[in-house]
């Protein structure tokens, strides 16, 4: 019998997603009209951006997510509708009562592509590895904080312990970034890893061939059968390879969708969903769990050390406008955490539109209304940079009118995946946007405290012992409420001002069976089949 972690139901939203047939638009009783699966073909995806490395254990952006999660299997899998976390490479586990001890009996059988076993010597490696990769292993990293080490006493058992409890870390075991890779490739560098030269894990597909900037091609792993619960089938996958193409401008996937240039795109503008309501497509929205897009301020800059300025920017921003105008059905943002995430609270009055209060802070931190309405303070204007590399360039130009409504001048700065990286690590910014996906809100952890990313630079303060005790307690209720609070001392502090929430939109050809959301709101292609 195994021992799981409770966890709050993640809500209904968070379904499999559905698939249609000719004309339809998402329903179960519409993919069986099309027969039973059947395999072959290359189904064509379109991405929006390549992050130049495909190592799930390395990057941090869904699209390259997207990619990684079909070639590693991990531990455990987490139910996308009950947020239950069940079995895949491990067959059983137990936790110990402090989390800081988890033993995993793994399942027989299981290989890597390049004929190793899964066994409790990988697991090793692998958990050891992520730990040597350090920053870049942009989530795995933070999973493993206080990681001790894993014993294997046989080839079936590896006992994972940490220094200090981590009831997040079953549901970490669940995703793509601790998926497992082959001993081998543990041990090479980093960068093959990235080019997928020497990337071998043990999923459904295995990597063909990967042109940077232009399109990643991923093979069908021959005599694969070891599916996850919750699967629809065990054995190989249907289709006989999936090729993403990197393709950035919305409007370019769109007409790539529509001429049959390829059979499924995600970050569909919401303007042009109509078009594929029906009528030889479908169309699936998901709200992503998670942080929502935030504003992180560099705490460690004079502008954002006064916590009025940090609050003014946060009160000037009109969360239900910004909404209004991404995907239908999007609401406005309640919490420093999406509301589908597992245990997020409802901060809504926290995130409440007052641009009175806004400009009442500013004058009491000295900024004074300049002759072009933006404020100045000592002869500086109230001007600030937000880095971003996410196409959100319509939602930030909303939030850059709403503040300027304040006196505050926002510049937007578009840049690479890896050029904010690179600011990030190296604290060169005024303020950083993006969102970071996670079905756990030890998510707030990963950001915020000052023992792992630390996005605001900031001095230890009180929630960071809140996110601390949020990750040593399995008790549901007390880590409930340890989220609450975390929740409210980032919003009211606004060390996180958070803007929309991010949603997975997809369309395709009513030709794709079977395509379906994880746990972790990235595409899932081993059951997906294409009919003519």
């Amino acid at each position: 019998m195994r021992t799981r972690t409770p966890l709050l139901a993640v809500p209904a939203l968070l379904t499999l997603l559905a698939t249609a047939a000719c004309g339809g638009g998402g329903s179960g009783d519409a993919a069986a009209d099309a027969g039973r699966p059947r395999p072959g073909g290359d189904l064509r995806l379109a991405i929006q951006v390549d992050s130049g490395c495909i190592d799930p254990q390395q990057v941090g952006n869904n699209d390259a997510l997207n990619i990684g999660r079909q070639l590693v299997d991990s531990l455990t899998v987490q139910d996308p509708a009950s947020g239950e976390v069940r079995p895949w490479l491990a067959r059983s586990w137990e936790v110990s009562p402090d989390a800081t001890s988890f033993t995993f009996h793994l399942r027989s059988g299981a290989t890597f592509s390049d004929g190793t076993p899964v066994d409790s010597a990988a697991v090793k490696a692998n958990l050891d590895g992520i730990v040597a990769l350090g920053a870049k292993a942009q989530l795995g990293s933070t999973y493993l904080a206080g990681y001790a080490g894993t014993q294997t006493p046989d080839p079936q058992t590896a006992v994972v312990t940490f220094s200090q409890p981590s009831a997040q870390f079953l549901q970490a075991s669940s995703t793509m970034s601790l998926g497992l890779l082959s001993p081998a490739t543990v041990a090479a560098d980093p960068a093959t890893r990235c080019d997928g030269s020497t990337l071998v894990g043990s999923g459904p597909f295995t990597v063909g061939s990967y042109t940077r900037d232009t399109e990643v091609v991923l093979d069908k792993r021959a005599g694969y059968g070891w599916a996850p619960e919750g699967a629809r089938h065990t054995g190989e996958a249907y289709l006989d390879s999936i090729t993403y193409q990197v393709v950035p401008e919305s409007s370019v996937r769109t007409g790539s969708l529509a001429s049959d240039q390829v059979d499924a795109t995600t970050g569909i503008a919401s303007q042009d969903l109509a078009q594929f309501e029906g009528e030889g497509f479908w169309t699936e929205r998901r709200a992503n769990p998670g942080i929502p897009y935030n504003f992180f301020p560099n705490e460690s800059r004079p502008l954002f050390s006064d916590a009025r300025v940090r609050q003014a920017l946060s009160k000037a921003v009109d969360r239900a406008e910004v909404a209004s105008i991404l995907n239908p059905g999007d609401v406005a943002v309640s919490s420093a955490l999406s509301a589908s995430t597992p245990l997020a609270p409802d901060d809504s009055a926290l995130l409440a539109h007052d641009p009175d209060g806004a400009a009442a802070l500013l004058e009491q931190a000295g900024w004074t209304e300049g002759a072009d309405g933006i404020r100045t303070k000592d002869g500086q204007r109230l001007t600030f940079t937000v880095s971003f590399w996410q196409p959100v360039s319509a939602a930030l130009e909303l939030v850059q009118q709403q503040v300027r409504e304040v006196g505050i001048d926002l510049q937007l700065k578009q840049s690479t995946v890896a050029e904010q990286n690179a600011q990030q690590a190296s604290g060169d910014y005024d303020v950083l946007l993006y969102n970071l996906t996670r079905s756990d809100p030890d998510v707030l952890r990963t950001v915020f405290a000052d023992t792992a990313r630390d996005v605001n630079r900031r001095p230890h303060a009180a929630v960071d012992d809140a996110l601390a005790a949020q990750a040593a307690t399995l008790d549901p209720a007390r880590r409930t409420e340890l989220v609450a609070q975390a929740s409210q001392q980032l919003l009211a502090e606004a060390h996180s001002i958070p803007l929309f929430e991010l949603s997975t939109v997809i369309a395709a050809s009513s030709k794709v069976h079977d395509l379906q959301f994880e746990g972790s709101s990235r595409l899932w292609f081993h059951d997906a089949w294409l009919s003519s």
